[in-house]
């Protein structure tokens, strides 16, 4: 079978012997490299040809310290194509510079002379980073054009504290390895675990998703294993059941920690061994399933209070990934309002351009409880509220620093949702912890949680 083909690296300097030096350096590794000597001449190359990374000096031929030079074509290529990583080089140690490089969308920084291993792990780290944002982006395109180009679910990520998730999706993406992600309700558990699907061998398999919090015990086996004709009295055909249905691509468990314990051997064993009985049926049926699985649980208390089966654990988390909440990736709040208004704009067909200043600044300072999924809710009620073109600051009607609601001015449906929010928020986003509070079942919990949009 033939070599994948080297990945291309552009190095941007004006001096002959920094050029070759860092050709040689990265030919070690496995790279291809190609040289411009001018900012003109880099984007003339980033225009006609694809690459990895651009590893690019910061002075050229204005002047030898300010830096001003190479901020200028960092902006520009960012403009060009906001998914491609660039590093920047300087011998010129300044912290200022490296701040405002950073700002305009540098991925890193490095100093002449620098340290070759440093220098290494850097250009690694951000192929592959650059990698997964392209392959995810790619998928999204085409998933617009099967619907038609509408817009879908995108798992918009320019924060830094998202960028180790990013990474992760990288290097663990392609492979068959389980993974739990872990994070508070609403941070985008699911489109995590997608794009984990999307950028692996079994991308063009199916991507079965299951709530197992929204599964009443009574029906968890037909659901994930399937049933016979006759195996109880609503039993009026065979079904296939999800692991059955995710056979040759992913199995997407939301929710995992909300499993009973009564059942966790049964999932267990399937996880184990990938094979299955449907119910009423000896037959033994088998699955090539990747199981990805989502909590906002803390699962490692939940095994130390004889909730969770260590054991199943162990098998959910080859490798676990954390989701941090939108509170702690700020740089994006305005990124994903904007994708969330073009969605609700076209869905209610409002001649609505943007938030003003007002709005933006009330997004900032919100402490966005119920993250990513409540941004988009808050957008959507802008939309649908916005009396003119824009949308303003009390259109989106957050909450922040106001009084609480009069229970009394409150329908029953306002009330309970108040209720559950507040008792998530008391419980820390713990949802298993909520519904006891509250004196649910999880599968009566979750089910309100859909119902108000939670």
């Amino acid at each position: 079978m033939p070599n994948a083909p080297a990945q291309r690296i552009l190095i941007a300097d004006d001096q002959p012997d920094v050029i070759e030096a860092l050709r040689l350096l990265l030919k070690s590794e496995g790279y291809a490299t190609e040289a411009a000597k001018s900012p003109a001449a880099v984007i003339k190359a980033v225009e006609s040809s694809d690459y990895a990374l651009v590893l690019m000096d910061l002075n050229y031929a204005r002047d030898t310290t300010s830096g001003q030079e190479g901020l200028e074509l960092l902006q520009k290529l960012q403009a060009l194509d906001g998914s491609l990583p660039v590093v920047v080089m300087t011998a010129w140690a300044s912290v200022d510079v490296a701040v405002e490089a950073m700002r305009r969308g540098a991925r890193d920084f490095i100093t002449k002379p620098w340290d070759n291993p440093r220098l290494l792990a850097i250009v690694r780290n951000q192929v592959d980073l650059g990698a997964a944002v392209r392959a995810y982006r790619r998928l999204e395109q085409e998933n617009q054009l099967l619907r038609g180009g509408k817009p879908g679910a995108a798992l918009i990520a320019e924060s830094a504290a998202m960028r180790p998730v990013l990474d992760i999706i990288a290097r663990v993406g392609p492979s068959d390895a389980n993974v739990l992600i872990t994070g508070e309700n609403g941070t985008g558990k699911g489109l995590v675990a997608q794009a984990l699907h999307a950028v692996s061998a079994r991308g063009a398999k199916p991507f079965i998703s299951v709530n197992m919090g929204g599964l009443p015990e009574g029906v968890f086996e037909s659901e994930l294993f399937g049933h016979v004709r006759g195996a109880f009295t609503d039993a009026k055909t065979d079904r296939a059941g999800r692991f059955e249905l995710a056979d040759g691509g992913t199995l997407f468990l939301d929710e995992i920690g909300n499993i009973p314990l009564s059942q966790q051997a049964k999932i267990l064993r399937t996880i184990e061994t990938g094979e299955f009985e449907r119910v009423g049926s000896s037959r033994t049926y088998h699955a090539n399933v990747r199981l990805v699985s989502a909590t906002n649980a803390d699962l490692q208390a939940e095994v130390a209070a004889g909730k969770f089966r260590q054991d199943l654990l162990f098998r959910l988390n080859t490798i676990q990934l954390h989701l941090p909440p939108l509170r702690e990736r700020r740089e994006d709040i305005e990124l994903l309002a904007r994708h969330f208004l073009k969605q609700h704009v076209g869905r209610y067909r409002k001649p609505i351009t943007g938030f003003d200043d007002s709005a933006l600044q009330a997004m900032r300072d919100y402490s966005w409880p119920g993250n990513v999924r409540e941004l988009d809710h808050a957008v959507e009620r802008g939309v649908l509220m916005a009396p003119g073109k824009v949308i303003r600051a009390p259109d989106l009607g957050l909450n922040a620093g106001q009084a609480a609601p009069r229970i009394e001015e409150m329908s029953i449906e306002e009330v309970e949702a108040f209720l559950i929010k507040k008792t998530l928020a008391r419980c820390d986003g713990n949802a298993r912890k909520a519904a006891e509070d509250l004196g649910l079942s999880r599968s009566a919990f979750y089910r309100r949680l859909e119902k108000y949009g939670l």
